[in-house]
């Protein structure tokens, strides 16, 4: 422990990172959660081996030279790391003293502490949302507030986790996903996407309560736009690296629905939108082929073959066609995605009623001295090689 190392939470699928820092740093316990038993472990180790331990000097005579560490987590893991760095020569053995035992309990007993007191907010915080509404003018506050303590904890997979058995997600589903109220309504779709973010177990849960047609009907009519955008990123958490959230999305429409949201007025929710789309074809890269993907790999999805089939690369460049706008990059990016190593998919965009190539060309032209453009500039030369370029007429001849 000499060296803090940097520690990772990862997505057991992807391996994405989800929590990284070092020890160090003053990471609240809920995010530190997982870690836990490995650093208790670790802690107690070392105390049975440096049992005489001392707070390292930072100077001789230093005003830390005789600190008191507190008597938390925090503490605990300070002094672990300065112990380790004391030196390399092996410590003499001896009995702990009753003093330092006693902190070290009192260090422990604070942390597992601190994680129960979680799981009894989640259960308070559930008891507000199960009451009966009455005509308390306080109690829509109650509940939102409930809903934001609780996305708040869920931030932690394990409480996110816990709050499924307790059948939490059950209830804000059931009672709060379609109400009247639009605070709750994207209050729940937000904490629908946090809970279900790089979380299998949860994705799953909430997939298995029949959510998935609920979320892309708000996505598609809900009147509150904060609605439709929690909802989009609700949506998100449950399809991206999660085959069975992906398969119930392509079977309710949804990339009809992620379509029409690209085509609204509201900024924030077509840039989300096209990114989804963008990173869903990024994410799927290995089924592509002419006609090959669905009959060779059956239990796999053909994500570029279910776009073309639905008209998705007429639609993409219907949206070039309007008004220049930032959001266009991930038009372009999704574009790009879906031609690369897919011959239908620059079939359709070689047809010339679209008129792609004068659209890119035009683009280029547009956006080439302009830095801040530099990705979406990239995208339409990309797209003009792939699907427009002519082979070489004299590499052809040798």
């Amino acid at each position: 422990l000499a060296k803090v190392p940097t520690l990772h939470r990862q997505h057991p699928r992807s391996g994405s990172n989800l929590v990284s820092g070092t020890l160090r740093q003053q990471l609240p316990l809920p995010h530190c959660a997982p870690l836990t038993c490995y650093l208790m472990n670790k802690i107690c180790i070392l105390f049975l081996s440096f049992p005489d331990c001392r707070p390292l000097k930072m100077a001789e005579g230093g005003p830390e030279r005789n600190r008191q560490h507190s008597n938390n987590l925090q503490g605990l893991l300070r002094l672990a790391v300065e112990a380790g760095s004391v030196g390399d020569t092996a410590p003499e053995h001896h009995p702990m003293p009753e003093e330092r035992r006693q902190w070290l309990q009192d260090a422990l007993s604070d942390v597992f502490n601190g994680q129960l007191d979680e799981v009894k907010q989640l259960k308070d915080c559930l008891q507000i949302l199960n009451e009966t509404p009455g005509d308390d003018a306080g109690e829509e506050e109650r509940r939102w507030n409930a809903l934001d303590t609780v996305a708040d904890l869920c931030e932690n997979l394990d409480n996110a986790r816990d709050f499924c058995k307790l059948s939490g997600m059950r209830v804000v589903v059931d009672s709060f996903l379609e109400c009247t109220d639009a605070g709750l309504r994207w209050r729940t779709a937000h904490l629908i996407g946090t809970c279900s973010q790089n979380n299998p177990f949860v994705q799953e849960h909430v997939l298995q309560l029949g959510t998935m047609p609920k979320l892309l009907e708000m996505l598609n009519n809900d009147s509150s736009d904060l609605v439709r955008i929690k909802t989009l990123f609700a949506v998100s958490c449950l399809v991206r690296e999660q085959e069975a959230g992906l398969r119930e999305f392509i079977h309710h429409d949804g990339f009809s629905v992620l379509m029409r949201a690209m085509q609204s007025s509201v900024e924030k929710l077509k840039v989300k939108a096209a990114f989804l789309l963008q990173n869903l074809l990024i994410s799927n890269p290995e089924h592509k082929g002419e006609g090959s993907c669905t009959d060779a790999v059956p239990h796999k999805l053909n994500i570029p073959n279910v776009l073309c089939s639905m008209g998705m690369v007429q639609q993409l460049v219907a949206l070039l066609q309007t008004e220049h706008d930032p959001f266009h990059e991930h038009v372009l990016g999704a574009l790009c995605s879906l031609v690369t190593d897919f011959p239908r998919g620059v079939k359709q965009c070689q047809e010339p009623e679209l008129g792609l190539e004068d659209i890119l060309n035009e683009r280029s032209r547009m956006l080439k001295d302009q830095e801040e453009f530099q990705e979406e500039l990239e995208f339409c030369e990309q797209l003009l090689r792939a699907c427009f370029s002519q082979p070489d007429e004299s590499a052809m001849d040798r």
